[in-house]
C-alpha cells in the first residue's frame, strides 16, 4: 500500500523507519509546509516523491493511505481535506481538540466512505489485548483498581505549551494513561475527579485523575510534561496485582500472588518498534472495505474526546476553538 506523511516531523522519522521495514508497505509521498524539509525527508528515507503544500500532495491519485503527524490544533481540518479528497487517513493523537471536532470528521468519513483511524499506537499491540485478558479474567482476583502514570520532560516545547495548537499535557501525554484504563476497564465511566498544575501560558503541566466505574471500579491516573516518572500501570485485584512495564510501549507483564510473589512474567512480542501495529490494521480495515480499525472504532475515539473535554473544562481550560464555538 502507498503511504503519504502530511508532516515530517520528529515523530515522523520514527515511523518512516519503522515502515521501510515492513513488506507490504511502500513509502510513496511526503509533503511539509516547507518544500526542503520535504525533499529532505523524501530522500532520507526513500519516498518516492515529495510536496512543499498538503493540498497538492493529496492531488496526487497514487496515495492509498495519508498518515497524519502534524500539531493537534491541525488535525481536523487536514484530516477534512483528505476525506474531501477520497484519501484514507491515519491521524496522530491525540485525534482532534475537542469531541465536537472529532464528530464532525468522522461524520463526514462515514457520509464519503472514507476511513479515518486514530493513531495511538498502544490501542494495535498484540501486548494490549493480553492486558485485557488479565484485567477480565479471575487470575488476580476480582479486579479492584487501577494505577497509571506516564511523564516527560516536554512541556518548554512550544506545541506544548501554547493553547492556540491545543497544547498541554493531557491531550499529548494524558491519552496514554486514559487509554490504558480504557484498555482494562472499557467504558462505563460514572464519576471523575481531577486536579491539574497550570502553566503561566494557560495550558496543562500535569495533572491526576480519578475515575469512578459504573461496576465500583476505581482508575487513578497521572500525566505531567515537566518530570519523567516510570510509566508502569498497575491492576489491582483481591488475589493478587499485575504491573506493566512502560504503559506508552507495552515490555512486559508481571504478575504477583497475594503473597507479594511473582508467579509470571509475560515479554511483549518482538516487533520493529511497536509502530507497525496500527498500519497493520489500517491497511486491512482499507482493503476490507471498513472506515474504521475493530481496535480502536470510532465510538470509543469520540467518547475519548469527550472525556478529555469534561476533564479539561473541570479545571477552566478551554482551548480558542471553543471559545469560538461559544
Amino acid at each position: 500500500m502507498k503511504i503519504a506523511f502530511l508532516g515530517a516531523g520528529k515523530i515522523a522519522n520514527r515511523v518512516a523507519q519503522t515502515l521501510r521495514r515492513m513488506t507490504d508497505i511502500q513509502l510513496y509521498a511526503v509533503a511539509a509546509r516547507d518544500a526542503g524539509r520535504a525533499e529532505e525527508f523524501a530522500r532520507e528515507f526513500g519516498f518516492e516523491k515529495w510536496y512543499g503544500s498538503y493540498a497538492e500532495m493529496l492531488c496526487d491519485d497514487g496515495i492509498e493511505l495519508v498518515y497524519i503527524n502534524t500539531t493537534i490544533s491541525h488535525h481536523a481540518q487536514q484530516m477534512e481535506m483528505c476525506i474531501n479528497s477520497g484519501k484514507p487517513v491515519l491521524c496522530e493523537k491525540a485525534f482532534t481538540t475537542t469531541a465536537s471536532e472529532a464528530q464532525r470528521v468522522l461524520e463526514l468519513a462515514a457520509q464519503k466512505g472514507v476511513f479515518v483511524g486514530e493513531a495511538l499506537w498502544t490501542r494495535y499491540m498484540p501486548m494490549a489485548g493480553t492486558i485485557r485478558e488479565i484485567a477480565n479474567s479471575n487470575r488476580l482476583g476480582k479486579i479492584v483498581s487501577l494505577h497509571d502514570n506516564l511523564g516527560y520532560p516536554v512541556g518548554h516545547l512550544e506545541r506544548l505549551n501554547s493553547l492556540e495548537l491545543s497544547g498541554g499535557a493531557l491531550l499529548d501525554i494524558g491519552v496514554y494513561p486514559l487509554n490504558f484504563a480504557s484498555i482494562c476497564f472499557g467504558g462505563g465511566i460514572e464519576s471523575f475527579r481531577s486536579t491539574a498544575l497550570m502553566s503561566s501560558s494557560g495550558v496543562d503541566q500535569q495533572s491526576s485523575i480519578h475515575l469512578v466505574y459504573e461496576n465500583g471500579r476505581r482508575a487513578y491516573l497521572f500525566c505531567t510534561s515537566i518530570s519523567l516518572t516510570d510509566r508502569n500501570g498497575t491492576i489491582c485485584g483481591t488475589k493478587g496485582y499485575a504491573i506493566v512495564e512502560n504503559i506508552n510501549n507495552f515490555k512486559k507483564i508481571d504478575i504477583y500472588d497475594d503473597d507479594h510473589k511473582l508467579t509470571e512474567s509475560i515479554h511483549a512480542p518482538k516487533q520493529i518498534s511497536g509502530y507497525e501495529y496500527q498500519f497493520m490494521s489500517a491497511i486491512a480495515a482499507i482493503r476490507a472495505g471498513s472506515i474504521e480499525c475493530p481496535e480502536l472504532p470510532h465510538s470509543q475515539m469520540i467518547a475519548s474526546m469527550a472525556l478529555m473535554d469534561r476533564i479539561r473544562h473541570s479545571w477552566g481550560m478551554y482551548y480558542p476553538v471553543e471559545k469560538t464555538a461559544l
